[in-house]
């Protein structure tokens, strides 16, 4: 089985999304249920990295980055823990102050015709011991090749993965091929994708970026972020899943950390568990209904019941079956429901 690293970014690039509203305690309790469905990277603060509150960048955030890193840090014991970076928003001593607190990663991100503005911040996060990335960023301005050139340059740098970075989510899957073919025949280094959902692309780009040799995709429970916000958490574990990738990540309990932390911290949900859950098993929501009663009748969790009942049919819920499965599920140990 493949494997691929989703990092989830709901506290950093969502930020956005909540006018930088995030407290310390948010950071920790939407830590903690990241890190209890097994998501295994975590980027917390403010959107634009770094120093973005002290420099006047947007709207400060709700709390400093020093307060978001002992938050996440004081929650996190599995999970890496990790900040973006933009030079000349953050200083090098703003690198210096996170890894003392407990930063594990940090994410560098540079327009991808200004790499060597990276060179010095990569190597004094390398000096702290940090695992880095280089996130050339708005890399659909220059064709594949010279988005190769870019990665190589930033590899020199000391880069550990570099990022293709859709920063205005107008890609399309076969662009993401192009430019993941590019960088392959220039370098070796590890490399990952960064998309947004402007054309409703950033699961498939996603996708395309994993079949094609990604390392890692990033994503945010519910999709929010910047502009029209990420590739949701929830549906690209659920497709990469699908596609028979080990993400490392336990689906239901990925469903379950969204909806405890949809509301209000995330805002009214775009769609729900059991919408996911349905896309991933084949499941006709003309049917919801019966699955529901059945679910209350038995005590059981609704996904499972779905899931089981389409390993035996697609098309049809019958009575039978119904009953079948619900009593099986109920003679197991009944786990916390996604609902």
């Amino acid at each position: 089985m493949k494997h691929v690293n989703v990092l989830d970014n709901t506290l950093r690039d969502g930020s956005y999304a909540v006018n930088f509203s995030f407290t310390a305690s948010d950071t920790a309790a939407i830590c903690t249920a990241l890190e209890q469905a097994g998501v295994a990277y975590i980027e917390v603060g403010h959107g634009a990295g770094l120093g973005a509150s002290a420099q006047g960048v947007h709207p400060a955030a709700a709390a400093t980055d020093d307060e978001y890193l002992r938050a996440a840090r004081a929650t996190l014991t599995t999970s890496r823990l990790g900040m973006f970076c933009i030079p000349g928003i953050a200083r090098l001593d703003d690198i210096d102050r996170a890894a003392d607190l407990g930063m594990d990663f940090i994410r560098i991100g540079a327009d991808v015709t200004r790499v060597a503005e990276l060179q010095c911040y990569l190597q004094r996060a390398r000096q702290r011991g940090l695992f880095t990335t280089a996130n050339l960023m708005k890399s659909y301005a220059v064709p594949p090749t010279r988005f190769a050139e870019a990665a190589l340059q930033a590899e020199g740098f000391g880069a550990d993965v570099v990022y293709l970075v859709d920063s205005a989510g107008a890609m399309f899957p076969d662009d993401v091929i192009a430019y993941a073919e590019a960088l392959r025949e220039r370098t070796q280094v590890r490399f990952g994708f960064h998309g947004h959902d402007n054309l409703g692309l950033s699961v498939a780009n996603s996708l395309s970026a994993a079949d094609h040799g990604a390392a890692f995709v990033d994503a945010s429970l519910q999709g929010i972020g910047r502009s029209a916000g990420n590739a949701a958490t929830e549906l690209l574990v659920t497709a990469l899943d699908k596609r028979g990738y080990d993400t490392g990540v336990d689906l239901l309990c990925l469903l379950r950390a969204a909806g405890d932390c949809s509301c209000p911290l995330l805002g009214q949900p775009v769609f729900t568990p059991l919408d996911v859950v349905s896309g991933y098993a084949g499941f006709h929501t003309n049917f919801l209904p019966k699955i529901l009663l059945a679910a209350e009748e038995y005590a059981i969790d609704p996904a499972r019941l779905i899931i089981k009942l389409c390993d035996l049919d697609r098309l049809s819920v019958t009575d039978e079956a119904l009953q079948h499965v619900a009593n099986r599920l109920r003679e197991a140990v009944a786990p916390t429901p996604v609902l």
